[in-house]
């Protein structure tokens, strides 16, 4: 490892990334990875997907390289990130069973991220015990590898200080100083959660969401479905831009601000209508993702070399994985033999 502060980032394979991953995490990463300050690993979590995907294997099979392109096509760079796949470290699980000796049920029901996604996903009494101890899962994924970085959501929070918890428990209780207790990186104000076409959280269950992958044509008929005012009935009528969500797309990727605010000013008067906001949305948005779009493309007609890439960069990973859990196993003293 280098003196350089270790940049842990992942998603789960479920589906091509969306432009609120884009905004909210990728776009940053890229820029994390270039500056140099940084030694970035990115994990696509299969074992994480299986906790709610496990009678649907296909699905996270094919969805493994989908996310891994979506990576290279926004600019993740194998030469500086070390991308690798969940599954490939067994060091993981060891370590996730170690860190579940220090941390009670009751602590876990408390977690309110997992309590959300619960309710989301409808669960009931059913809930799947791997998907139940995940944020222990997740406190290994950064552990492990040292992380002392870790981007995520406003809504992740309490999953990064459980893993905090966990660290510091283990450091109190097996030496100081074995692993790293991680800091959080939060997107730009605005930026953390993007709505989706309809205005709900973006995600791919709900089916609003617009993909990197996304061709023009369907890219067109999602802003064509967007939600925009209700009451905007004739192009004279004035119209509201508050819960608009082409003015919110273009808040958040027109760096023209002026312009916005004058198309937000005639609109509020009246006399702008709801496709013509919409088209200038699409030259806007369509700009953005054109050079994803084909730089995606051109990879995937080599998804061999795509999967190479995961190879090569999971058996580097592993052996980080492997050094740390030596560590970890000495201090727990079961290291009985040489």
């Amino acid at each position: 490892m280098t003196d350089k502060k270790v940049l842990l980032t992942g998603d789960r394979p479920t589906g091509k990334l969306h432009i609120g991953h884009y905004v909210g995490s990728l776009k940053n990463r890229v820029a994390m990875q270039n500056s140099g300050e940084y030694e970035p690993f990115i994990m696509i979590a299969d074992k994480q997907a299986f906790t709610d995907n496990a009678r649907d294997p296909e699905k996270i099979h094919n969805s493994l390289i989908e996310v891994a392109l979506d990576y290279l096509a926004v600019g993740i760079d194998p030469n500086k990130t070390t991308i690798f796949v969940q599954s490939a470290i067994p060091e993981l699980s060891e370590l996730t069973e170690y860190f579940l000796n220090l941390v009670s049920i009751a602590r876990l029901q408390r977690n309110p991220t997992v309590k959300t996604e619960i309710q989301q996903k409808g669960f009931g009494e059913s809930i799947p015990a791997g998907f139940f101890i995940y944020p222990v899962s997740q406190a290994a994924d950064i552990a492990l590898f040292k992380g002392t970085v870790v981007p995520v959501g406003d809504d992740q929070e309490p999953m990064l200080e459980q893993t905090r918890e966990l660290v510091r428990t283990f450091n109190n209780i097996y030496g100081e100083g074995i692993l790293k207790e991680p800091e959080g990186v939060f997107p730009p104000k605005g930026q953390g959660r993007i709505p989706g076409l309809d205005g709900v959280k973006m995600s791919k269950s709900l089916g609003n969401a617009i993909y990197l992958s996304d061709s023009e044509d369907e890219l067109w008929a999602k802003i064509k479905s967007m939600y925009t005012d209700p009451e905007h009935i004739r192009v004279e009528d004035p119209g509201h831009v508050e819960g608009n969500m082409v003015f919110t797309y273009l808040d958040i990727f027109d760096q023209d601000k002026a312009k916005v605010a004058a198309l937000k000013e005639q609109y509020q008067a009246g006399g702008l209508g709801d496709m013509k906001i919409k088209k200038y949305l699409f030259e806007v948005l369509n700009t953005e993702l054109t050079p994803i779009r084909e730089r995606r493309a051109e990879l995937a007609k080599d998804k061999a070399a795509v999967l190479e890439i995961l190879k090569n960069g999971s058996e580097k990973a592993r052996q980080v994985g492997q050094a740390t859990m030596q560590e970890v196993r000495a201090a727990m003293g079961v290291e009985y033999w040489d």
